[in-house]
């Protein structure tokens, strides 16, 4: 291994990405392989880890909704024992630390105790699983822009500003949405989002367990349970969510324009 130690006690908060271990960042995947302890998230996808040294100790520290779940607060004991120690301890987590990945908590945690963090990013879900099936996130012909939400709170409801979500015309990637779509959807159409708009979902993108589903913010929940699409997937609503592989690469080759909703006014 190559040496990363650090005369003060310092953790890695690295990101994993969506799946695929080819979409690591090159700094993560050296920490990975120079780590002594990895402490893991459960949707870090297992061919990531086959880049870890054998010597390596691996802790599974995963959450799920549904399931039993790692403390927050023993992982945080865990990395601090761990880095105390003097191991090269690298947290490793699925998508981004930074995005729904509880990075902030532990960045403040571990420097509460004196303890050096550095971040790796890795790429979110909400920009990798649309972008496996063809999906842009953004598109200038009819969204000015994207929110990134999570569709589930800490007391297990669907908590976000639905209405104001639904106004703004902004292409909408919820995270852990999956249980509460069908209150996702009506609360977007009482907001005004109009039934018919486009929306789909991602299953395990970036795995060879990758499916996706295509409806509408009215038929969403009812396909998710036809197709018994569960989490981890990420729920794409938005004019966007009609586009795919073949549309793309139809436009590319120069065939029509798909008909899209009009911008936000304002927006050029």
């Amino acid at each position: 291994m190559n040496a990363i130690r650090n005369e003060q006690a310092r953790v890695w908060l690295v990101g994993a990405g969506p799946g695929d271990p080819e979409l690591l960042t090159v700094r993560a995947a050296r920490l990975i392989a120079q780590a002594e302890v990895l402490l893991v998230d459960d949707l870090v996808d297992r061919r990531v880890l086959e880049l870890a040294s054998p010597e390596a100790r691996v802790l599974a520290v995963g959450k799920r909704g549904g399931c039993v779940s790692t403390s927050q607060r023993f992982i945080h004991t865990l990395m601090i024992r761990e880095a105390r120690a003097g191991h090269r301890v690298v947290r490793l987590k699925g998508g981004d630390p930074f995005v729904f990945g509880r990075g902030g908590e532990e960045v403040d945690a571990l420097r509460a105790e004196g303890i050096e963090v550095e971040v790796v990013p890795g790429i979110t879900a909400g920009i990798a699983a649309p972008a496996a099936v063809g999906i842009p996130v953004t598109d200038r012909r009819c969204a000015p822009g994207v929110a990134f939400v999570t569709g589930h709170t800490q007391d297990g409801g669907a908590g976000a500003d639905w209405s104001a979500l639904a106004a703004s015309r902004l292409t909408l990637v919820v995270y852990m949405g999956v249980a509460h779509a069908a209150a996702i959807a009506q609360a977007l159409v009482e907001g005004g989002r109009a039934p018919d708009t486009p929306a789909a979902a991602i299953s395990a993108a970036h795995t060879p367990q990758q499916r996706q589903v295509r409806a509408t913010l009215a038929t969403l929940a009812s396909a998710l349970a036809a197709h018994g699409v569960k989490s981890p997937a990420i729920l794409v609503i938005g004019e966007v969510a009609a586009l795919g592989a073949d549309t793309l690469a139809a436009v590319a080759a120069g065939a029509p324009t798909p008909t899209l909703a009009a911008p936000a006014r304002g927006v050029a």
